[in-house]
């Protein structure tokens, strides 16, 4: 890795390249070649920096980009990303216009949202690449079952518009335990009715549904293309997928936080530390001031009972985590020094100052954990 230049920064990220290049790897080859992958970047690419990550998945080859919203599509477009764009979550109408003439595809998962743009296409410049959402289980987006026949009508009365339905897709609900498989079947068994509906209408779209645990754990759901997501930043989507695949597949953590240690102060049996005074020193020792805190990301539930990293030490959190700084226990820490490079969070998942550790300790899932890291931290990719 290159030596970062981190003067002037109190806290700052490292997203490790080659772990990155080998989750990708990772899950192409799960894939049939023919079969598509999406890398799903929405919300700062899950905390790992948004530009940064895309321009790394459209270096690696990544088929297509899923992203929240337009606004995420533009600022792609912007940076000169030049992949494919299918936007996730919901379209204003007033943005529809932007997605055509910046080239992105929707997704459309209501009749007012197709209806609109099926009345506005007069004033497109091109063609609009629409994906048709289908609520195959998950009761959450989607046209329902009931909806098929209605929702194929209309599309048929398109095929010469200037609305091209390039993809079908649907999500499941509950796919990252391999003990219970039948609701995630269930839901492969109603896409397919939905597949095959639009085939005899004469329409090819891409169909996909697998995101990263339906991609690992059921191959029948990889259909042309599948969407992977918290699996490309090294985190296996549930502790069930990684207790199932951890001895057949490896996937690497991207992720480092780093800061520093700001202040050191030597403090004696019985001192309390921090708001309210809600912990004592059960013995003479060492803390140490790090400039982060909850505004940062870092989990106020952590208070007391998180740690992090100093010279290789696991340093226990002292007191509650405040606005912007935690107090740490360094008192076996050979040596310790203001400037210290202290890990917030490290890259080993075994570790208790990982992310999947800090999710186990706080039993909070690791896709809450990771994209609250506050988007303004500066992140190196190296």
């Amino acid at each position: 890795m290159k030596k970062l230049q981190t003067k002037g920064l109190r806290t700052w990220i490292e997203i490790d390249r080659k772990a990155v290049a080998h989750n990708f790897s990772v899950f192409r080859s799960l894939l049939q070649k023919k079969t598509k992958l999406m890398a799903v970047i929405k919300s700062n690419a899950y905390g790992h920096s948004f530009i940064d990550f895309a321009q790394e998945m459209e270096k690696l080859g990544a088929d297509f980009l899923g992203v929240d919203s337009i606004v995420e599509g533009l600022a792609l477009r912007k940076e000169g990303i030049k992949t494919p764009i299918l936007v996730l979550g919901h379209t204003l109408p007033e943005m529809v216009s932007l997605a055509v003439s910046n080239n992105i595809s929707l997704s459309v998962s209501t009749f007012e949202s197709l209806e609109y743009i099926i009345a506005n296409q007069k004033h497109f410049t091109k063609p609009l690449n629409v994906h048709i959402k289908v609520d195959t289980g998950m009761h959450r987006q989607g046209f329902l079952m009931e909806d098929s026949k209605k929702v194929l009508r209309i599309l048929s009365s398109q095929k010469n518009s200037k609305i091209c339905v390039e993809g079908l897709f649907t999500h499941f609900a509950s796919a990252k335990n391999p003990a219970f498989p039948a609701d995630t079947e269930g839901q492969i068994r109603d896409f397919k009715f939905w597949i095959n509906n639009f085939k005899q209408e004469g329409l090819k779209p891409l169909a996909h549904a697998g995101a990263t645990a339906g991609a690992l754990l059921f191959p029948d759901s990889h259909f042309d293309m599948v969407r992977i997501g918290i699996g490309l930043y090294g985190l296996w989507p549930s502790k069930e997928t990684k207790a199932f695949l951890q001895n057949k597949i490896s996937l690497q953590p991207i992720l480092s936080w780093k800061s520093l240690i700001a202040e050191i102060k030597k403090q004696p049996k019985g001192s309390r530390i921090g708001y309210d005074l809600t912990e004592s020193l059960d013995k003479d020792g060492f803390i140490a001031i790090v400039p982060v805190g909850y505004w940062h990301g870092y989990p106020r539930s952590l208070s007391s009972i998180g740690k992090m990293l100093v010279g290789g030490k696991e340093c226990k959190v002292l007191g509650r985590v405040s606005m912007d700084m935690i107090c740490i226990d360094i008192s076996e820490v050979k040596n310790p020094r203001i400037g210290d490079e202290v890990t917030v969070i490290g890259s080993d998942s075994s570790s208790s100052c990982s992310m999947e550790g800090i999710s186990n300790i706080v039993d909070l899932s690791w896709y809450e954990t990771i994209t609250r890291i506050n988007p303004l931290i500066k992140r190196f990719y190296l």
